[in-house]
């Protein structure tokens, strides 16, 4: 396989057989074939991972390639490569990909080849998303990835799930439509009459657009990528979609797809608007820290309901990363991508877990579990390292996120930075609590009289292999993160050279 054809073929090879699965592909053929089609991506990640740093660059893009969609007339092909930012998200959406195909090919969900049909669009979609240099196709691969969300959530989804994915649906289509139209007006703008990155960035850079222009479609893309983020007061939908989502449509969705926003505003808007960008950055630094982390951070402390409770966590912890972004800064900016990694792996990891969980105990609820470590103490090992990495524990990816953005919060937002430290404490009051609650409290009535008529097990094989992967991803980068630290360094600080020269405080004088 030639270099040039691992994005795409990463791309392609589930969407196949999910073409093949919708031809009328036999139920057992298909399943068997699932289990290739899930791994070629992340292998396919592992690949370029292992080869970028020897790879020739074009515009800071490594395996570089273009195909002709025959709209090159609008400016619209589809341009694939990797830089230094896209590379360590393109490695977590295959493996986070494999883990959750690997656990989905496992369960007992009815038609169980139309799941795995639409999880592989999505999985498609996902690594297409993070290959894209081309804005169009960025765009146009999250949609074809969302798209078999809402019917999953609808279809296998579990309580409230007609009502998530109506609200899901209402959303997310609102955010897509906000961010759409920033990027066709950063496209007119520019005058470049291209949605090639690329040439985006060198049109900008040589022509520029107004402070008025930048302002306004930043804001078009901050709240637009925001509502796709789960930015506080925005965020409403998340808690709700993860609660009643099936199990491997939380994992993707909460641990790549939710990822599409923060991606687009460091790939996108803040290289081409950096204007617009400090005169946003105080508004969104504050909704972040103050909303998410601190405001759905003690709403999380308040579940009683473990996927939701998870799910308000992610919710939270969104809150680290645009701050990080209010920053403005290569140190804030690469805190952010190391972040998004590792929160990929860890919201996959106790997503899966808590259903893990709640096959063994039969419910969500905190108060109805205890006990639990005596029957299964390999699934509380798991539940209890996923927990320690969500809150930033060193030795785990998500500490080296979390500390490189409390760094360069500090220097522009010292006062937020002390605020959005004590997330550290929230979320290691609701996540031991869980702990606690579920395995190491005393065992329930409610509990008793479950194991009176199906004895609980430990993890089998079928959920250890995917918890493995997703918990090897978070020990690996969180001993090694130098692994993905070195490329994102030297794209951010290419990209960023122009961006992070104007200060949110700088702005700020510049105004007054």
């Amino acid at each position: 396989m030639q270099s040039f054809d691992i994005l795409l073929f990463a791309i392609m090879s589930p969407l196949a057989l999910a073409l093949a699965m919708a031809l009328g592909l036999p139920e057992g053929l298909g399943k068997k074939l699932a289990y290739v089609a899930f791994a070629l991506p992340a292998l396919a990640g592992l690949c370029a991972w292992y080869r970028f740093a020897g790879a020739p660059t074009e515009g800071g893009y490594a395996f570089l390639t273009s195909y002709n969609t025959g709209l090159s007339n609008m400016g619209i092909q589809l341009t694939l490569g990797l830089n230094g930012i896209s590379l360590p998200l393109f490695v977590m959406a295959g493996l986070v990909g494999l883990a959750a195909g690997l656990y989905a090919l496992q369960s007992a969900a009815e038609r169980l080849n139309t799941y795995i049909m639409l999880l592989l669009i999505m999985q498609g979609g996902l690594m297409g998303v993070f290959a894209s240099v081309d804005v169009f196709f960025f765009y146009f691969f999250h949609e074809l990835a969302l798209i078999p969300t809402f019917i999953m959530v609808g279809i296998w989804g579990g309580r409230d799930r007609n009502y998530a994915a109506m609200k899901m649906t209402i959303y997310l289509t609102v955010g897509a439509m906000l961010s759409l139209i920033g990027l066709i007006a950063i496209y007119y703008q520019s005058g470049a009459k291209t949605f090639d990155m690329i040439a985006l960035r060198a049109a900008i850079a040589e022509h520029g657009l107004s402070t008025v222009a930048q302002q306004n479609i930043f804001g078009l893309l901050m709240f637009g990528f925001g509502v796709l983020v789960s930015l506080w007061p925005l965020h409403t939908w998340a808690p709700l979609g993860y609660g009643a989502a099936p199990s491997s449509v939380a994992m993707l969705h909460a641990g790549v797809l939710k990822k599409f926003g923060l991606y687009g505003l460091i790939q996108v808007a803040l290289p081409l608007l950096p204007q617009g960008a400090s005169h946003w950055a105080t508004i969104l630094a504050v909704l972040a820290v103050v909303g998410n982390v601190v405001v759905v951070g003690i709403i999380t402390i308040a579940q009683k309901d473990l996927k939701q409770l998870v799910g308000y966590s992610s919710v939270m912890h969104m809150g680290y990363a645009f701050l990080g972004i209010a920053c403005i800064s290569t140190i804030g900016i690469g805190g952010v991508v190391f972040m998004m990694v590792a929160h990929g792996f860890s919201a996959a990891l106790l997503f899966l877990l808590s259903t893990s969980i709640y096959h063994r105990t039969q419910t969500f609820d905190l108060d109805e579990m205890g006990g639990l470590v005596k029957h299964a103490p390999v699934l509380s090992a798991f539940f209890v390292a996923a927990t320690l990495a969500s809150i930033g524990l060193p030795g785990f990816a998500n500490f080296w996120g979390e500390l490189t953005i409390f760094v360069a919060a500090w220097k522009s937002f010292p006062t937020l930075t002390v605020l959005s430290v004590t997330g550290i404490i929230i979320s290691a009051i609701y996540g031991l609590r869980a702990a606690a609650k579920v395995f190491f409290g005393p065992q329930t009535e409610a509990f008793d009289k479950v194991l009176a008529e199906k004895p609980a097990t430990d993890l089998n094989w079928a959920e250890k292999l995917p918890a493995l992967l997703l918990l090897a991803g978070l020990l690996v980068f969180g001993f090694w993160p130098k692994a993905f630290t070195a490329p994102i360094n030297d794209s951010v600080t290419e990209i960023y050279a122009a961006a992070a020269a104007v200060t949110p405080t700088d702005a700020d004088v510049a105004r007054n």
